[in-house]
């Protein structure tokens, strides 16, 4: 085969992240973009120090999800100030499903969501991902707490992630996935 009868690379193009928001989104998102940069850095990477195949896999998710046994979201603090988002979290067990879970961020259209949970916590995906081997097995508990937070460095940050690490950590997770809303 020569040069000319192998297939060319398509070219690619760079992706307009932003295609899709209005222009108060997009120029919010860049200049949180740059803020972020300024302030965190790079972030950092980190291997797994096993193969996929081998690991406890736990959901995060931003659609702040609660068991409907638990103490719901703070969806009156959200209406009073547009620009604020409960900072706590809530634990969810593998098992979760939309019968016995609910989704209480006012920031998104929430009807998919409580018909199929698996929309925002894709736990039947992880589970059928273990049963075909390709994660070592679904965590125990999940995570969720509402994405619409505009000053994650105050409780988000000091507060709510420690303790989801502590979580994951005390149950031997070895990745998570982020499932943003």
């Amino acid at each position: 085969m020569t040069n000319q009868d192998k297939p060319t690379q398509p070219q690619l193009a760079n992706i307009d992240t932003y295609r899709f928001t209005s222009s108060f989104t997009k120029r919010t998102m860049k200049a949180w973009g740059k803020r972020d940069r300024e302030r965190y850095g790079r972030s950092p990477w980190t291997p797994l120090g096993k193969p996929l195949r081998d690991c406890k896999i736990a959901l995060i998710s931003t659609a702040a999800i609660a068991l409907k046994t638990d103490t719901p979201f703070d969806q009156q603090g959200e209406r009073d100030n547009p620009w604020w988002g409960d900072p706590t979290f809530r634990r969810l067990p593998a098992s979760a499903t939309a019968e016995n879970a609910t989704v209480y961020h006012l920031h998104i259209n929430t009807d998919f969501a409580h018909e199929n949970l698996n929309t925002v916590l894709p736990l039947a995906s992880l589970h059928e991902l273990a049963a075909q081997g390709f994660v070592g097995q679904v965590a125990e508990t999940h995570y969720s707490f509402m994405g619409y937070i505009l000053e994650p460095e105050k409780e988000l940050l000091s507060e709510t992630t420690p303790a989801i690490i502590a979580g994951l950590q005390a149950e031997q997770v070895d990745g998570v996935v982020l499932v943003p809303v």
